[in-house]
């Protein structure tokens, strides 16, 4: 689990440690991801702290490495990692564009690849991406990075659908509406909140277990035959047009 430490990320550590999972709780803030393995654990269930720059191949070569070294290798691999930062389209600065794209889906490649290598020797494996709404229709100004990386997240897991199915591995993208996490709650000022929630049928912003549950099951041997899918966990904001009366 890239990005495992807190928000959507740590409430799929706790879900899928609920089944029966040994959870690899990879983050770059080790100290917070530690923290999560612990609760895990005092919850009755198996998990470790594994440091992880999603951003360097590096760090990602080192930490799949170390998964194969001391764990046997990943079966499932959630891509949660991610960042985004909001500017005016005409003023996008490329340094942010770039930082963006590396992290939310370059990192998603590499780390892919890197646990589809060790899925496919097993003949099974499940990867999970965490995509967004943001990246099946523009939400809002600023987010010309992140909508953008979402989209390739969302077509990055078709092509690795295609690709990996033969080998016994698939490839499914949620696309959360808006979910109170830390992220948000720095993004999203109290108006966009507002009207974000007002576009939704369900009236609400969406809560981490709830996205974590879509992730248990896609993980699950129920979801076998599920392969290439971009799932959107929203309410129903993505089959919502003009509301009201």
């Amino acid at each position: 689990m890239t990005g495992g430490a807190v928000g959507i990320g740590g409430a799929i550590c706790e879900r899928l440690a609920q089944d029966g999972i040994a959870i690899i709780v990879a983050d770059l803030d080790i100290d917070k991801a530690g923290d999560t393995a612990a609760r895990i654990r005092d919850a009755g269930g198996s998990a470790t702290a594994l440091q992880i720059d999603v951003g360097s191949p590096d760090s990602i070569a080192s930490a799949f490495a170390k998964v194969e070294r001391d764990h046997g290798g990943c079966d499932i691999l959630v891509n949660n990692a991610g960042i985004a930062k909001t500017f005016p389209f005409l003023e996008f600065p490329l340094e942010n564009w770039l930082a963006t794209m590396n992290v939310n889906v370059n990192g998603v490649l590499l780390c892919s690849q890197h646990a589809g290598r060790q899925m496919a020797r097993k003949g099974w494996g499940r990867i999970i991406s965490i995509a967004s709404v943001a990246g099946m229709r523009a939400v809002g100004k600023g987010r010309t990075a992140y909508g953008t990386s979402k989209a390739a997240v969302i077509g990055l897991t078709r092509q690795m659908a295609a690709e990996l199915a033969e080998l016994g591995i698939t490839a499914n993208a949620i696309c959360p509406g808006p979910v109170d996490t830390p992220m948000t709650q720095v993004l999203h000022s109290p108006e966009f909140r507002r009207q974000y929630a007002a576009a939704i049928p369900a009236g609400r912003y969406g809560l981490t277990t709830e996205i974590a549950a879509t992730a248990a099951f896609l993980a699950s041997d129920a979801a076998a035959y599920i392969n290439g899918v971009a799932l959107p966990v929203d309410g129903g904001f993505m089959a919502s047009g003009a509301r009201g009366v």
